[in-house]
C-alpha cells in the first residue's frame, strides 16, 4: 500500500501477516516518523487503511479534530462542489488541499471563508504585495530578515518598516485569500480534507469571503484562462503597440497605457497595481481589437537553459524510477554525438547525470558557434541566437521525450491520477517552444 499526503511521491510501506506496518522506503519512514504515536484504526473499504491519532488522556492536551471529509483530487475544478456544499453547510474548520510540492489551507466560517494559508511561493504575501506592486524585492527580503528576527507576520513588518498602511495591508490579504482559494480550485491531482473547527491564531486577519461568489469566480476564471493562453501563453510574453493604432478607450486599469514592448505581463502588473488575471484579461481584449500583439519572452542563455534543464531532470527521474534512465541518457548521448550542432553546442556544457546542461558554458559556446551544415551563418543579433538556442534545446529535450515513451507507456497505463508526463512536459518547455509548435504530444 502507499501514503498519499500530498508529498512529490508516494510512499510505500507493507502490512505484513503479523499486522506490522513496515516502510519500504526513507520516504515513507519519514512521513510515519514525523507521526509517531498511537492511533486508532478506523472502519474503511479493503483498498483503504485509516488511522487517527489516539485523544491523549491529560486533561490540558487537546483532542484531535475530527475529519469530516476527505478524499482524492482526480482533475482540475474537483473541489467546486465540495467547497460549495461545506460553504452551505455553514460548517466552521479548516479546507486542507494536498498536491505534489504544495499544501494549502482554507479556514471556513459560517458559509464564508475567514483566511488562507498556503506554502506555494506565490501565494505568499510577499509575493502578492510585490506583484502587485506595492513592495520592491529589496523591500520583501527586509521584511522577510524581520520576519525571522522578530517572530512577527509578514504583513506586520510590513507596516512597522513604513513600507504599506494596514489599509491597503487588509485588501490585499483579502486578495491573497482569493488567490489561495482559486489555486486551490485547479489543482489536478492530490487530495483533501475537511477538519472540524481551528485555531483563530492561525488568522492573521479575519476576513469574511462569500464561497458562493469565490466558487463562480473560479470557475469563470478557469474557463477564460484557456482562451487566454492562446494569445498569451505566460505572464513572462511581452505585449507591444501596433504602429498607427489607435488608442482604446477607456482604459480602465491603464494598461494600454503601461504597454511599451519591452514589459512582460508580470510587470505591467507592478505598474497598474491589479492582479494577474486582469491584467491577462485586459491584454486579451486588446489583442482581440487588434491594438496590441503579444510577443515571446526575452529569457537569455541562462533561463532558457533553466527550463530545458527542468525538462530534463523531470524525464529522466521519471524513467530512473522504472529503471530505464541509463538506456535513454545513451541514446541522448549518441544522438548528441552524431549530429555536429549538439556537439559543437554541447562541448565542456555537460550533460550531467540528471541531464542538466551547464548554463554558462552553453551560452559561451553558442556566441562563438560557426558555419555548420545544415545549420546557421552567423546570427544577426543576440535575440536570435537565443531564439537558436531555444529552439535547438527544444527539440533536443522532445527527442529525449520521444525516446521516453515506449519505456513509460506501462507505467502511463498503471497510473490512476495525475497528469501525464508528456503533458507536465511540455507546460515545462512552453516557454521555449518555437512560434510553429503546438505541443503535439499533449493530444496523444
Amino acid at each position: 500500500m502507499s501514503i498519499r499526503d500530498g508529498g512529490e511521491r508516494d510512499a510505500l510501506v507493507e502490512i505484513t501477516d503479523a499486522g506490522a506496518l513496515k516502510p519500504l522506503d526513507e520516504h515513507a519512514m519519514l512521513r510515519l516518523q514525523a507521526r509517531a504515536g498511537r492511533f486508532q484504526l478506523v472502519s474503511g473499504p479493503r483498498h483503504y487503511v485509516v488511522l487517527r491519532q489516539q485523544a491523549s488522556m491529560s486533561e490540558h492536551a487537546v483532542p484531535p479534530r475530527a475529519c469530516m471529509l476527505s478524499g482524492e483530487i482526480h482533475s482540475a475544478g474537483t473541489l467546486c462542489d465540495i467547497m460549495s456544499f461545506v460553504g452551505q453547510t455553514g460548517w466552521r474548520g479548516e479546507f486542507m488541499v494536498e498536491e505534489p510540492g504544495a499544501s494549502r489551507s482554507l479556514f471556513f466560517h459560517g458559509g464564508s471563508v475567514a483566511g488562507a494559508r498556503s506554502n506555494v511561493v506565490a501565494e505568499r504575501l510577499g509575493e502578492v504585495l510585490y506583484r502587485h506592486g506595492v513592495l520592491t524585492r529589496e523591500q520583501v527580503v527586509a521584511c522577510g530578515d524581520v520576519v525571522v528576527d522578530g517572530g512577527m507576520r509578514f504583513g506586520e513588518a510590513a507596516v512597522k518598516l513604513g513600507y504599506v498602511t494596514r489599509e491597503t495591508l487588509f485588501g490585499l490579504m483579502s486578495r491573497q485569500t482569493e488567490e489561495i482559494f482559486y489555486g486551490a480550485m485547479r489543482v489536478a491531482s492530490g487530495m483533501f480534507y475537511f477538519l472540524e473547527g481551528f485555531d483563530d491564531s492561525e488568522l492573521a486577519a479575519r476576513q469574511k469571503l462569500g464561497v458562493s461568489a469565490l466558487v463562480r469566480e473560479g470557475i469563470r476564471r478557469m474557463h477564460e484562462t484557456r482562451y487566454f493562453r492562446a494569445r498569451i501563453p505566460s505572464e513572462m510574453h511581452i505585449p507591444a503597440r501596433v504602429a498607427g493604432a489607435p488608442a482604446p478607450q477607456p482604459d480602465p486599469l491603464g494598461v494600454y497605457a503601461a504597454i511599451d514592448g519591452k514589459r512582460p505581463l508580470t510587470e505591467i502588473c507592478r505598474v497598474v497595481g491589479a492582479g494577474e488575471f486582469e491584467v491577462t484579461r485586459a491584454i486579451f481584449q486588446l489583442t482581440q481589437v487588434g491594438v496590441v500583439i503579444v510577443k515571446p519572452p526575452h529569457l537569455g542563455p541562462k533561463a532558457i537553459v533553466d527550463v530545458y534543464n527542468e525538462a530534463l531532470a523531470l524525464i529522466l527521474r521519471e524513467l530512473d524510477a522504472i529503471d530505464q534512465g541509463d538506456a535513454v541518457r545513451t541514446a541522448l548521448a549518441q544522438f548528441a554525438r552524431d549530429t555536429r550542432v549538439y556537439a559543437a553546442l554541447f562541448d565542456g556544457a555537460g550533460p550531467a547525470d540528471d541531464g542538466r546542461l551547464d548554463g554558462e558554458r552553453l551560452a559561451a559556446n553558442i556566441a562563438r558557434l560557426g558555419p555548420l551544415p545544415g545549420v546557421a551563418e552567423t546570427f544577426a543579433d543576440v535575440a536570435e541566437a537565443e531564439d537558436r538556442l531555444s529552439e535547438w534545446l527544444f527539440e533536443y529535450a522532445s527527442y529525449a521525450l520521444f525516446l521516453a515513451r515506449p519505456h513509460l507507456q506501462r507505467y502511463e497505463k498503471a497510473r490512476v491520477s495525475g497528469p501525464r508526463l508528456s503533458a507536465r512536459v511540455a507546460a515545462i518547455l512552453e516557454h521555449i517552444a518555437p512560434k510553429s509548435v503546438r505541443e503535439p504530444w499533449k493530444s496523444e
